[in-house]
């Protein structure tokens, strides 16, 4: 089954041309033909000068990014997107949600959706919709929301995933907590999970694992892009043991979002290093895996600075912890799972014992360990990597800077600063008070998990 990229704004047109760089170059790169060929089927089509085509829809409320991205991917020769696939405008949303949601959507409402039906209809069986957006900016925040509102509509039964990228805790933009809480609160309505990978994370994978001492957006943007095609390209899920899964949104999300209250995916993703570590480097897979383990519980999201002090919490025979664990628990920060999906890629692959994932106490009291955790396999190495881990995690990893940007936002908006700006566009103090209703309740659940 295929996927159909929507790249939204400067963000996700830049993310969504690296994934398709990754997974043509690991697609192509001749290991196994019938890991190529399903790959193929998931991102490209077939086009009359054998270049593949991808399955993408651009969109931009300025013109030089689409331009820069769609002469990129052409010169690689590998690949290209679609002749009449883009869409794009002369005047940017000015880091304004109000101004992608309530003018931008609505007045190229048609226009966009047009593409995506077109996109949609070359496909011979539709997995759904990958969304690719920032929540920093106006355009892939605000006008992203409004596209994939109108995807819930015209596709009431296809899977939707937008993938998010968090923006730097330090500020991007002074708005920026006003767009995340906006884009968040209504996505929680119309998408089927949210994929988020924040930039502060991918900042120090480039400068402590990668090596990187000038680092540019190019540079962040390659690693989103390896760590979100190694959970996208193919891999036999636990349904299909000789098989590659057919339905990689279906698959996905019905191993990871169990709740509709629980949305939220966070990426895990090892090793990560240069070309110049990774020729004096091996890996085992019970060091992989431990690794994994321990990044998960302490809620590190990269293999450096790992804090091996946090410890499982000792449940009781029933599943419930006592006073003095959830204490620990808390003092620790340890981060406790609703499901977790483990990728495993490269040399035997099979050998690989995930038991250690398998404890009931990583998981909330209520979610049996048969049902919160998962895993897929291949024997195919991906990317440069002879052997790699990647967990995708629904769990309380993300509960951190969704509360920092919430309460951000909620003292910006206590004292009305800039939000006349936002209400001449359309949106009202009241849209504003329930979308900070929505995301305390999805805090409060995330929270909970822990009791």
């Amino acid at each position: 089954m295929s996927l159909v990229v929507v790249q939204i704004g400067q963000c996700g047109n830049q993310i969504g041309q690296q994934l398709f760089e990754v997974v043509s170059m690991d697609g192509q790169s001749g290991r196994n033909e019938s890991y190529g060929n399903t790959s193929q089927e998931r991102f490209f089509s077939s086009s009359t000068n054998g270049v593949p085509v991808a399955r993408a829809v651009l969109v931009d409320m300025e013109p030089k990014v689409i331009s820069h991205t769609v002469s990129k991917a052409a010169s690689s020769g590998r690949w290209r997107y679609g002749a009449q696939s883009a869409f794009c405008q002369k005047q940017g949303s000015g880091n304004n949600w109000a101004n992608g949601f309530c003018v931008h959507g609505p007045r190229h409402e048609e226009a966009v959706m047009d593409l995506i039906q077109q996109e949609a209809e070359k496909c011979e069986r539709l997995s759904g919709f990958v969304t690719m957006m920032s929540l920093a900016g106006g355009t892939g925040s605000g006008l992203g929301t409004f596209v994939t509102q109108c995807l819930r509509d015209r596709y009431p039964h296809s899977l939707i995933l937008n993938h998010l990228t968090w923006p730097y805790g330090t500020g991007e933009i002074i708005v920026q907590n006003y767009n995340t809480m906006l884009t968040l609160s209504h996505l929680y309505q119309s998408s089927d999970a949210l994929l988020i990978q924040e930039n502060d994370i991918i900042h120090k994978i480039c400068s402590q694992l990668m090596n990187i001492k000038q680092i540019s957006f190019t540079d962040i943007n390659k690693v989103i892009a390896h760590q979100l095609a190694s959970v996208l390209q193919p891999a036999y899920t636990r349904n299909h043991g000789t098989e590659y899964g057919s339905n990689p949104l279906g698959d996905l999300l019905e191993s990871l979002v169990t709740h509709p209250e629980y949305k939220l995916l966070g990426l895990m993703n090892i090793p990560q290093m240069s070309d110049t570590s990774l020729q004096f480097s091996t890996f085992t897979w019970p060091g992989l895996l431990k690794h994994l383990r321990q990044m998960l519980m302490a809620n590190t999201k990269m293999e450096a600075g790992i804090d091996w002090r946090v410890k499982p919490p000792l449940g009781l025979p029933s599943g419930l912890l006592s006073a003095a664990n959830v204490s620990q628990n808390k003092e620790l920060r340890f981060n406790t799972s609703l499901a977790n999906l483990l990728i495993l890629r490269g040399k035997d692959v099979q050998e690989a014992d995930a038991g250690l994932f398998k404890e009931q106490a990583l998981y909330t009291s209520w979610m049996p360990v048969d049902s919160a955790f998962n895993i897929w396999r291949t024997p195919t190495s991906f990317n440069k990597y002879e052997k790699s881990a990647t967990l995708v995690s629904n769990s309380q990893c993300l509960l951190k800077p969704l509360d920092s940007a919430v309460k951000k936002a909620w003292d910006m908006f206590a004292s009305r600063a800039y939000v006349h700006q936002y209400t001449k566009h359309g949106i009202s103090e009241e849209e504003f008070l329930d979308s900070f209703t929505t995301m305390e309740q999805v805090i409060a659940s995330y929270s909970n998990l822990g009791l």
